[in-house]
């Protein structure tokens, strides 16, 4: 496989705007002409091995960072917003969608946000009874859609709660546990903990009386995530808001539902503090069992840490993490790694997420290949949650974790596995409405945008050709 090119001329921008330096100035720091700068700033030309060492030597510049995943987020979402039917003509190249990621990302993201209105628009006109009338139908995304593309954008790494949750494990540690810590760190702001056999909520906070309930039912690592979420509302409510300030985000129902998520985000980054839990899954070479024992969490919260461990500096391996439902309904979705997930409808019937329910309990290993050529190591297995009860039902998940395969070497699971052959890798895609395999025996809808061909004498797997 070909080495891939740098192109990251807007970080370069951003990083000589920062610093408050000319083109001319920051070429000479740089050891380049400035021709060559202005070549590169503007995508003309890749970044240079020189170039990326001495940003390092001479700003202590992350090089990592110059390649984040923002680029191919944004053509993956184009992707998928150009195949809406809307569109008339052949779609862009892919060229084009990523010069246009790569050197203008704000207009990118105008243009999705355009896009998502329009949808939002369009289903509301739809459904005639429900929008005709309405005052408050206006042209924004849903509140969960943008918190979700929030976290989408951000890596789902928050530098500045995931610190102050690791300082909170790091100073606790002279307490008998965690939970024991979180408990009296609320203790002293007046709250009082009971943990007990409750009905209905596994957490419930009255300000009034200051007491805070924590179901039993519950599982144990449950029972300490939902404690950590209350201590977060508690004690960081000024670093909470003013994460929130900085997202600006157009509603209150926005705010309100991303003001949950990051006390989410707190309260995993506790239970699997970032330095320890980062030297842990590279000891386990990412053992999720192993993990989950040793800090007393679930297998899910489990992979849902590895898919936030992408602080600057101290990296771990990009991971994408999902959560399916039996209907194949994706109800969670990140992805540090090139491959991203449908913003609308189902994902790929082909992933080895869905065969999880088949075999409870069990891990499904699986090398796949997305269509840009791109090869993947995939894991998944189902996941229940028990109502702790016998008449309380029992929720049902699949979890599926994966990163590229240059990277399967550092997972316990990739052992025996033959990944340097070709025909090892089953090929799967993000969503049958964009895909372009044109021989696929489980596509559900043609791809938009493509002309179709039928045949009256002739069926083969689908009742159409694609063209």
């Amino acid at each position: 496989m070909a080495v891939q090119k740098l192109y990251a001329g807007v970080k370069l921008r951003e990083l000589r705007g920062r610093l408050g330096l000319t083109q001319k100035a920051f070429a000479q720091k740089l050891g380049v002409s400035l021709p060559y700068l202005n070549q590169m700033e503007n995508n003309n030309r890749p970044i240079s091995t020189t170039v990326v060492v001495n940003l390092a030597q001479e700003f202590g510049f992350d090089v990592t960072e110059l390649q984040s995943g923002d680029e191919a987020r944004l053509v993956g979402d184009m992707r998928e917003a150009l195949a809406d039917p809307v569109f008339s003509g052949p779609a862009p190249p892919l060229a084009d969608l990523r010069l246009a990621a790569s050197n203008a990302p704000a207009f990118t993201r105008a243009f999705l946000d355009l896009h998502a209105a329009y949808r939002q628009t369009h289903e509301r006109l739809a459904s005639l009874d429900e929008a005709l009338g309405r005052e408050d139908a206006r042209l924004q995304p849903s509140p969960w859609e943008e918190v979700r593309d929030f976290f989408h954008y951000c890596d789902n790494y928050i530098d500045a709660v995931d610190r102050a949750a690791e300082r909170f494990a790091t100073q606790s540690s002279t307490k008998p546990s965690p939970v024991a810590a979180a408990v009296s760190a609320l203790g002293t702001h007046g709250i009082t903990v009971h943990f007990g056999d409750q009905d209905g909520a596994l957490r419930h906070f009255d300000p009034q009386t200051r007491r805070l309930h924590i179901s039993t039912r519950a599982a144990a690592p449950t029972q300490a995530f939902q404690l950590f979420m209350q201590l977060a509302l508690v004690t960081q409510e000024k670093l909470l808001e003013a994460t929130l300030d900085l997202a600006r985000f157009q509603s209150p129902q926005a705010r309100a539902i991303a003001k949950i998520g990051l006390a989410n985000y707190f309260a995993g980054a506790t239970l699997m503090p970032y330095g320890a839990f980062l030297q842990a899954a590279q000891d386990t070479r990412h053992d999720l069992e192993r993990l989950a024992d040793r800090f007393a969490a679930s297998l899910e919260q489990v992979a849902h840490r590895l898919s936030t461990m992408q602080r600057p500096g101290a990296k771990g391996i990009p991971f994408f993490f999902v959560r399916v439902d039996p209907a194949g309904t994706i109800t969670k979705r990140h992805s540090a790694t090139t491959l991203q997930f449908a913003r609308y409808g189902g994902a790929c019937p082909l992933w080895n997420v869905h065969r999880a329910f088949e075999t409870p309990g069990n891990w499904l290993r699986q090398l796949a290949e997305t269509p840009d050529g791109v090869r993947y190591f995939c894991l998944a297995r189902d996941v229940s949650k028990s109502g702790g009860a016998f008449d309380a039902p029992t929720r049902r998940y699949a979890i599926g974790l994966g990163c590229e395969v240059r990277h399967a070497s550092a997972l316990v699971y990739a052992d025996h596995l033959d990944v340097n052959t070709a025909e090892a890798y089953e090929p799967i895609g993000i969503s049958c409405r964009i895909c372009e395999r044109r021989n696929c025996h489980q596509r559900a809808v043609p791809p938009l945008g493509r002309q179709l061909r039928v045949e009256p004498n002739h069926r083969g797997t689908l009742p159409y050709q694609i063209d």
